[in-house]
Order: C-alpha cells, then structure tokens, then sequence
C-alpha cells in the first residue's frame, strides 16, 4: 500500500485555515476544502488507487460540516488502525484578533445566528475544545502576518515525509506575554543583561557582541550546559512516545538579547543531528 500523509486543518472561523491550504497546495499537496468527514475513508480509498501519485493529502475540516464534530473521532481512529498517517494542524487565535478580522472583512461569523461577532466566536471555541485538546500541532497565529504563518507552516509541512521529530527553538520577551501552546517554557532573566549596556542596548542576541557579554558570565556557561544535556536525556522520551512537534520557548525581559543568544546556540548544538531544527525571534523586532 503506498503511504499518504493526511494533513487535516481545523480551527476557528478567522484563523487562518484559507492561507494553510494554499500552502499545503503549494507545496504539492493534493488538497480539498470541506471534505464531509464521513466521505473520508472513501476518498483516501480514491486517492490510494488513482493512477496520478497522490502521496499528500491536504484537509480543511471544521463545523462548517455539521456531522464533523461528532463523526470524526470514529472515523480517524478507523483510519489509523489502518495504517494511514494523519497529522491534525490546530489554529487558533485570540477573541480580539478574530473581532478585528471578521470585521475588516464585513463577513458574518458563520454560527453567530444573528447575534454578535464575539458570541459566534465563543461557541465556536466551545464547541471546538475537544479537537484542540487532540490536536498533533496547535499554532496561535494572533501576532501573525499572512507571510510569517505562511512561512511558519511551510517550516512544518515541509518537513512533514520525514520521520524526525521538528523542534521550534522560540525567543520572547515576557513584557509581551508568555506564548500560547508550547511545550516547554524556560525563564533566562537571571543572565547578565545587555540591555544596560549603552553600546549593545540597540543590538539583538544574534550580534556576535551580544553573545560574547551573554557567555562571558560563568552562570550563563554552565546553564546552557546542563540545559543542553537535559534536553539530550528528555528529546528522546518525547519522541519515543510519538510527538511529531516540540516547542521550547525561551524568555528574558524583552526577547531581544538574553533569549535570543540562548535560541540561537540551541538551535546550532541540536541543528544537523536526527532532529529537523527551526529557531523563531518572536519579538526581536519589539523595543
């Protein structure tokens, strides 16, 4: 039987589902809109005997299917036992940010049943809870573009024929909030501070000065050495019980000095071994 990666994308109205299935279309996915669930096996069925090479299969699924949230369980759990290798991609973003799209757009929430923007939202999210709870992969993308999460999703998609477990190395500021759904959150405000250093203030970690400051404390030395053998003895456990994504984020005051250096030499101890690396700066263009 010929293997097919499944990518399912799920999520609130306004959350980006539109953007992901052109960029799993783009990256040659064979992709469908609204698929009724309950068609599903028959269609991956369709898909194993076409004579085309259909390998990547690409799926928006949501409530605009009434019978999805109650049929899907049964019929993924079908499709597993069968073999078949299906990655659930979980948007999400705030209240705030889906009000401000729904109305730059003029769209009606599409179960808001006449009431307000923001009561279509929460029953939506509401009704969406258990699927996020399931979910392979969860994205908040609230801070971003339409180019940033396309990128992003081009990151995972991309590396989706491959077995290795991705692992997102993320800086950020704790000023401007702790990021939504990642794995590990770690807390490196106790490093010394280039911030108050007039000459690096207004460079980030990635200058080669930055870093020098950062390693030259022999806190700094020995923390990223514990750290990089914790996370040698605890990625394999993560991969040994089947996670496909790791997020590790790492915050100082700002997220434009102390985190970033800390990112950017994880990122480059664990890039070119059995994981597929990617590092992210959330907020290294924020003062």
């Amino acid at each position: 039987m010929r293997e097919i990666i499944i990518i399912i994308i799920s999520g609130p109205s306004g959350s980006g589902k539109t953007t992901a299935l052109k960029t799993l279309e783009d990256l040659g996915f064979f992709c469908v809109d609204n698929l009724p669930v309950l068609l599903l096996p028959k269609f991956i069925e369709l898909c194993q005997s076409s004579t085309n090479d259909i390998s990547k299969i690409g799926l928006v699924m949501d409530i605009r299917e009434r019978e999805f949230l109650r049929e899907y369980p049964d019929v993924l759990d079908l499709l597993k036992a069968e073999g078949y290798r299906i990655e659930l991609i979980f948007l999400e973003s705030s209240d705030e940010v889906l009000v401000q799209r729904f109305s730059e757009t003029r769209r009606q929430h599409p179960i808001g049943d006449g009431g307000s923007i923001r009561d279509g939202i929460q029953k939506e999210r509401e009704q969406l809870s258990v699927l996020k709870a399931q979910a392979d992969r969860i994205i908040d993308t609230s801070t971003l573009t339409v180019h940033e999460l396309r990128a992003l999703l081009e990151s995972y998609f991309h590396q989706l024929s491959r077995r290795a477990m991705n692992i997102t190395f993320m800086s950020f500021g704790f000023k401007n909030g702790v990021p939504h759904d990642v794995d590990m959150i770690l807390d490196v405000r106790f490093l010394p501070n280039p911030h108050f250093i007039r000459e690096l203030r207004d460079l980030d970690g990635s200058d080669p000065r930055v870093a020098e400051y950062v390693f030259r404390s022999p806190e700094t030395q020995r923390y990223v050495d514990k750290l990089r053998d914790f996370l040698a003895f605890q990625l394999p456990l993560f991969e040994r019980e089947g996670k496909t994504y790791l997020t590790i984020a790492i915050g100082c005051t700002g997220g434009r000095h102390r985190s970033m250096v800390i990112v950017n030499y994880l990122g480059n101890i664990f890039s070119g071994g059995k994981y597929q690396v990617h590092i992210t700066h959330r907020d290294s263009m924020k003062k």
